[in-house]
């Protein structure tokens, strides 16, 4: 049995989708269902049971999942993708609590009773990039997240290095990820869904300034990459249980927004409107100009899979989910 929590948020739900198209099912989905639409990702997926995220720490704190149907003997994996992803939360008290306490309270439990656990941290941990995009654990204390939520991250990644645990544990550092299933995040949707909706209502796409004379306005740069890959990777980890540390997952390669955009146009066969506008005061001094993963440390450990293209994802993306309106299912394959 696999548990993944945040089951029915954006990665989550994805990679119950890349387990079912591996005819796995033998799933226990735990999220915060709460108020908006995630409840949608988790419809045409197969899995056996579901538990809200705080009864599923009661039953941790209290130690009673080994003694019921949750056993660890029964039990193969602990995929942790349940946490705040809001990097504009100034929440900081919750933010400790729902994504290093929580996180804390898992791996430890996982450790205890010999269960994978693998869990997201970000690249938002990586600042301004001004000390690189490297994965190797000896450039972990170093890191200056720009904001709170880069930085419980951080504090959880730091508290395994500290108690030796990386080499026991899987740590993901996600970099800009888009695709299906990430349509109930509101303002944290991705870049390409929000541009195909700004297309579909007036034809265009807005797009910040530049504010630093090294860079064209739309000419800051990303580590995009798509979600099927970023469930590919994950579930690598899965197969591979001697590989643990911290990983990057990304793409490699970084690219400019323009070109992002341009892509989602080029799906939709319509000659490209951006139109450039400033940047939030508040977000200013926290913007990251250029982001670009050191994928070296991946590719050691195993992974020779190829990634899709920018632009191949970006078509998929719009024409087999954006357009038609739908999400991911166990029946539908990858690309």
């Amino acid at each position: 049995m696999v548990i993944i929590t945040g089951g029915a948020g954006f990665i989550g739900s994805a990679v119950i989708w890349g387990l079912n198209n591996r005819g796995v099912d033998d799933i226990v989905v735990v999220d915060h269902l709460d108020c908006d639409e995630k409840w949608k990702n988790l419809r045409e997926l197969s899995f056996e049971d579901y538990l809200e995220k705080d009864d599923f720490r009661d039953l941790i704190k209290r130690d009673l999942i080994k003694r019921g149907r949750f056993s660890s003997d029964n039990t193969s994996a602990i995929i942790h993708m349940g946490a705040c992803s809001s990097t504009a939360e100034l929440n900081a008290s919750y933010l400790v609590d729902n994504n290093y306490q929580y996180s804390k309270e898992l791996a430890s439990f996982a450790i205890e009773h010999n269960i994978r656990f693998v869990y997201a941290s970000s690249a938002a941990t990586y600042g301004n990039g001004d000390r690189g995009y490297n994965d190797d654990r000896s450039q972990l204390t170093s890191l200056i997240p720009l904001n709170m939520y880069g930085y419980s991250k951080q504090m959880f990644d730091l508290w395994a290095y500290r108690h030796n645990l990386l080499d026991k544990i899987v740590g993901l550092k996600f970099s800009n990820v888009f695709g299906p299933n990430e349509y109930h995040k509101d303002d944290m949707r991705s870049v390409p869904h929000k541009a195909f909706v700004q297309i579909q209502d007036s034809g265009k796409v807005q797009l910040f300034k530049s504010y630093k004379d090294e860079y064209n306005d739309g000419g800051q740069m990303r580590d995009f990459i798509y979600i099927k890959d970023v469930v590919d990777m994950i579930i690598f980890f899965l197969e591979k249980q001697n590989i643990n540390g911290i990983y990057n997952i990304g793409s490699g390669k970084a690219r400019t927004w323009k070109d992002l955009v341009t892509s989602i146009f080029s799906a939709l066969k319509i000659a490209p409107e951006i139109e450039y506008i400033d940047m939030p005061e508040g977000l200013k001094d926290k913007y990251q100009y250029f982001t670009e993963l050191n994928m070296d440390k991946l590719h050691k450990a195993g992974y020779s899979k190829s990634m899709m293209t920018l632009e191949k994802a970006t078509e998929d993306y719009v024409l087999n989910y954006l357009i038609p309106d739908r999400y991911l299912s166990s029946s539908s394959k990858g690309s």
